[in-house]
């Protein structure tokens, strides 16, 4: 099993999606879970929903771009509900960018969540699975952090930047007995994704993601994907040569 006994798990963007349903299969499965986003309401809402299965939620009220609170709900959470075997740093956003509207602001944003929410989870969490030699880190990316893809110029580097992360941490992190994994999942069906208007090929169902997720969370695969499909196209993608790869990208470009 990957969740050593008595320890529990904690998912940062939790309250919606992809995150909700990985903590509601986590629970199915017999799991201590604690539960974070920024939404206490719909935190507690997730937590009553798994009231019936065999595992647990606590809802546990975060925001990952403040770096104090995060060092504090760690220790919080490994002092008084337990150590944290496995970490799922999963909080994070999309906001399309039109070149002709492109704001550093709105770059600087999903960064800020994407990249250094990460980052702090990382800072509270790696000293204490280090000295446990003991621990799973899974890091949420995406599939748009392969190549660059048009109205996506902010939320694919962030992502480009998390799969980038991962890859650097890896190898020290093999030595000292923590796992990395980085997650990149295709088009899943959550309220992020149905903002969007433009087709979504192989567009999974956030049940059946959080079920691939699980699963590779249980794996000792380096990176997890789904759905595979589409994922080893976006692969694929991004060996072409820039004219061709420009050449299927431009047909993406909305309004054209």
């Amino acid at each position: 099993m990957p969740l050593p006994k008595d320890h529990c798990i904690l998912i940062t963007g939790a309250s919606l999606g992809l995150g909700r349903a990985l903590a509601l299969r986590c629970a199915r499965a017999g799991w201590r879970v604690v539960a974070s986003a920024r939404g206490r309401e719909q935190l507690e809402s997730l937590a009553a929903e798994a009231a019936e299965l065999s595992g647990e939620i606590t809802p546990y009220p975060l925001d990952v771009t403040d770096a104090a609170a995060v060092a504090a709900a760690v220790q919080h959470v490994e002092a008084e509900i337990a150590p944290i075997g496995i970490a799922v740093l999963n909080a994070g956003t999309h906001r399309p960018m039109a070149a002709e509207s492109f704001r550093a602001a709105d770059v600087e944003g999903l960064l800020k969540l994407n990249v250094l929410g990460i980052a702090n989870c990382l800072e509270a969490l790696l000293p204490r699975m280090i000295a446990r030699r003991q621990g799973r880190l899974a890091l949420v990316a995406s599939v748009a952090g392969y190549a660059g893809l048009p109205t996506a110029a902010g939320y694919g580097a962030s992502k480009a930047a998390v799969i980038n992360m991962a890859e650097s941490l890896k190898p020290e992190l093999d030595r000292l007995g923590v796992v990395l994994q980085v997650v990149n999942p295709g088009f899943v069906q959550t309220p992020l994704t149905d903002k969007n208007d433009f087709p979504m090929p192989f567009l999974m169902p956030a049940d059946a993601a959080a079920e691939a997720f699980f699963r590779g969370l249980e794996s000792q695969r380096f990176e997890i994907v789904f759905p595979r499909r589409f994922v080893y196209l976006m692969k694929l993608l991004k060996l072409l040569p820039y004219r061709l790869f420009f050449a299927l990208t431009r047909r993406t470009v909305p309004g054209r």
